[in-house]
């Protein structure tokens, strides 16, 4: 396992105080930290805190890192995981996705109407993500927005392969029932026109 992780030299340099090994990773790792922070918090700012505190954990540990435990990536997934679960903890109201933000990262700049659509497709879909419940958004965004497989999933998780194929089928169930109940869409989550 240790000699397929990219991320074991770039750590013992951090691990070394080197200042461009700590740019390196910062570019290889924030975004996808701030997505899947913002998917599962649904509030930019709150995803910025996240990463920033997931580094600092990085470079507190580099030093002493054991690569026979995990995946540095891994590790990294499952803290990232952690902090965003005290956040939610910490809410009193689950507070919705920011759909502005969730689709600040799209810009292709197609037609307008285009644009417009796929603007209302994902703020529906930001909308029915947040209507899950905490484990199974968990489940939809490591595997189709970190782009996850099963298994890496199921350990970020904690839970087994089995248990994980089984929330994400309850989950993508869960997003049809929202997404065809969403205002003008009919059942596959489409526009009506």
């Amino acid at each position: 396992m240790n000699e397929t992780d990219p991320d074991l030299e770039l750590l013992k340099r951090i691990g070394n105080n080197d200042a461009q090994a700590v740019k390196e990773m910062v570019t290889r790792k924030l975004p996808r930290l701030l997505a899947l922070a913002s998917r599962l918090l649904g509030d930019a700012d709150e995803a910025r805190d996240i990463a920033q505190e997931s580094f600092l954990r990085i470079w507190k540990q580099a030093a002493s890192w054991r690569s026979e435990q995990a995946r540095f990536d891994t590790w990294l997934h499952r803290v990232a995981l952690n902090l965003c679960y005290d956040r939610l903890r910490r809410r009193k109201e689950h507070v919705p996705v920011d759909s502005e933000h969730a689709c600040e990262a799209l810009d292709t700049r197609p037609a307008p109407d285009e644009q417009l659509e796929a603007s209302a497709q994902s703020r529906r879909m930001a909308q029915a993500l947040d209507q899950l419940p905490d484990r199974q958004r968990e489940a939809i965004v490591l595997q189709y927005y970190q782009e996850l497989s099963n298994t890496e999933a199921a350990a970020l998780m904690q839970i087994s392969v089995e248990a994980l194929e089984s929330l994400l089928s309850r989950a993508r169930r869960n997003l049809r029932s929202h997404l065809a109940e969403a205002p003008g869409a009919d059942l596959s989550g489409r526009r009506k026109p």
